[in-house]
């Protein structure tokens, strides 16, 4: 049995899997304030996608990690494989902040009840599509909670052939994803989620100010695109607009992912990723 003050990694070194507790019992009871993080190496504008099959996995590469990164993304690949659980010990065991990708999708009530669920986790992140019902849905959802509502546009790894294939509106991908923000932000979305080719167009946006733009489909210099479709490297995203920059494979399927990391948030504070507007 899991006991409260035990890790959640130590908890699924030592029992098989028709033993363990559910994600959802664990996460909940084992929440303790947060420790506090070493941020002399780490760059919070840096958030690393932990696209790894389990908990596990993902407390190696934490550790792998250390305080050379302070904020992860947990995906739904993740959810069956102890995805909750693993954010709540990074947030409350490591001090690290959690951006949860669950890109919610359904009616406004439905929607409203899952972030309202979500919300006692302290997050920091959470993302759901970017149709003005969901994000309003959303909002309410989070109440007076910290948690940042992050509105999809249009993913990364799309493109106009993508659209055409799935009957969506006609027009160039740009102008939709501007668009797309424009209505997110009005439905009171704190950020949105762009390709960082977006991001300078977004963040000219009257109704962006003081939101939030969290571009993945970042790829260092040189790095394998991957499944990614419309990329910049980590210095372009943040000189266009972007406030944080997602990496995923380039840092955890390196020899190095320490190395990795701490060489894109040398990147990140580089005269190249400063904008001209800044």
């Amino acid at each position: 049995m899991w006991r409260k003050g035990h890790s959640w990694g130590s908890y699924l070194k030592l029992h098989p899997p028709h033993q363990r507790l559910t994600v959802f019992t664990v996460a909940v009871t084992q929440r303790r304030p947060p420790k506090k993080r070493n941020s002399l190496m780490s760059d919070d504008r840096l958030i690393v996608a932990m696209d790894v099959p389990n908990a596990l996995a993902g407390l190696d590469l934490a550790e792998k990690l250390g305080d050379t990164v302070s904020f992860y993304k947990i995906g739904l690949g993740m959810l069956t494989g102890g995805g909750l659980a693993l954010a709540n010990e990074l947030k409350q065991e490591h001090g690290k902040r959690i951006f949860l990708d669950m890109k919610l999708f359904d009616i406004g009530s439905t929607v409203e009840a899952a972030v309202r669920g979500l919300a006692q986790f302290d997050l920091d992140f959470l993302t759901v599509h970017g149709d003005p019902h969901v994000v309003r849905a959303a909002k309410e959802g989070a109440g007076g909670s910290d948690l940042k509502i992050l509105a999809v546009t249009i993913l990364t790894s799309l493109d106009r052939a993508d659209l055409d294939e799935g009957l969506m509106i006609e027009g160039d991908i740009p102008d939709l994803v501007v668009g797309r923000a424009a209505r997110a932000f009005e439905a009171g979305a704190d950020g949105v989620i762009a390709s960082p080719q977006e991001a300078a167009r977004i963040r000219a946006l009257s109704q962006a100010k003081g939101r939030l733009i969290v571009t993945p489909g970042v790829r260092p210099a040189g790095a394998e695109l991957g499944d990614q479709k419309r990329i910049a490297t980590p210095a372009q995203a943040i000189a266009d607009g972007a406030d944080h920059v997602v990496v995923g494979r380039p840092i955890w399927k390196a020899d190095d992912p320490k190395a990795a990391a701490l060489s894109i948030v040398q990147e990140l504070n580089s005269p190249q990723a400063v904008s001209p507007n800044t």
